[in-house]
């Protein structure tokens, strides 16, 4: 008896926020022309073991070049998550790039809203919901598991559930090296879905980060869009600026623009390279 022939999914590997391969974060993007249930999801995710996994199926039935209106979801290794940066704007590449789509901007429809991408002269644009984050009482705690010794502000993003934790230095940003399995074991019980920590930078950057997640399976986050819709907002009062230039100082480290608009929305602006290509064999 001959075998099922196994279901082909188009995947790409993209590094995203930046200019040069094996730098920025990587993310897996896979093409779905049909549904494509939650656990297959979740195990090629797994399987991928990047932050995240991002799933693209066109809305529109006419030819994909055609499309510009598209579902998204993305998945951590462990869970499926409501909002990412990276995943988004290594999708909006490869449909622009690699599947030359004839539209200039396309629309995203997620768990975390409905998002914009548009080509941009330094990139690709995503605009994202800001979530503008509130000064709070330090959860002492947490920040010793953490690391930070001292901080000049803590602030709590409700939507996105990030501490964000502003230290007195860039040196303080790089030199911070957190306890994840006494982090994980607090979080699992507490508000905190993510941790930020940010200073004030010297040019060519206004400001710089770390971003740590081990609730779900990722200690540090190489570049994380998500995180600069709280990290846009908090600098741009503090800086009184709308655009400003970010790195994250991560190991492999990222570069983002980050413009803070009026209308509770942020634009963040970087590049994408591909580094891989193929089919993914659904057995």
């Amino acid at each position: 008896m001959r075998k099922p022939v196994p279901r082909r999914i188009p995947i790409y590997q993209v590094d995203a926020f930046t200019d040069d391969a094996f730098k920025g974060n990587p993310a897996a993007v896979c093409i779905l022309r049909d549904v494509l249930n939650d656990e297959a999801m979740q195990k090629i995710a797994a399987e991928m073991n990047l932050s995240e996994t991002a799933f693209v199926k066109p809305l529109e039935k006419k030819p994909l070049q055609e499309a510009r209106s598209f579902s998204l979801r993305w998945f951590a290794p462990k869970v499926e998550v409501s909002l990412c940066g990276h995943a988004t704007l290594a999708t909006a590449a490869v449909l622009f790039r690699e599947v030359e789509l004839n539209a200039k901007e396309i629309e995203f429809r997620t768990r975390g809203g409905n998002l914009k991408a548009r080509k941009d002269e330094r990139g690709i644009c995503l605009n994202f919901p800001s979530d503008n984050p509130m000064r709070i009482d330090p959860p002492k705690p947490f920040l010793r598991a953490i690391g930070a010794q001292e901080s000049l502000d803590v602030q709590y993003a409700k939507k996105m559930r990030f501490l964000l934790i502003h230290l007195p230095s860039e040196k303080a940003v790089h030199d911070m090296s957190p306890d994840f399995g006494l982090m994980e074991s607090m979080g699992t019980e507490s508000e905190i879905g993510g941790v930020i920590v940010t200073a004030e930078s010297s040019p060519p950057y206004d400001f710089i980060s770390r971003f740590f997640a081990p609730w779900v399976g990722i200690d540090e986050d190489p570049v994380t869009g998500a995180a600069h819709t709280v990290l846009g907002p908090y600098w741009s009062r503090r800086l009184n600026r709308r655009e400003m230039k970010a790195y994250q100082a991560s190991t492999r480290g990222g570069v983002l623009f980050v413009r803070a608009k009026t209308d509770d929305t942020v634009d963040l602006i970087g590049n994408a390279v591909l580094v891989l290509k193929g089919k993914l064999y659904l057995h």
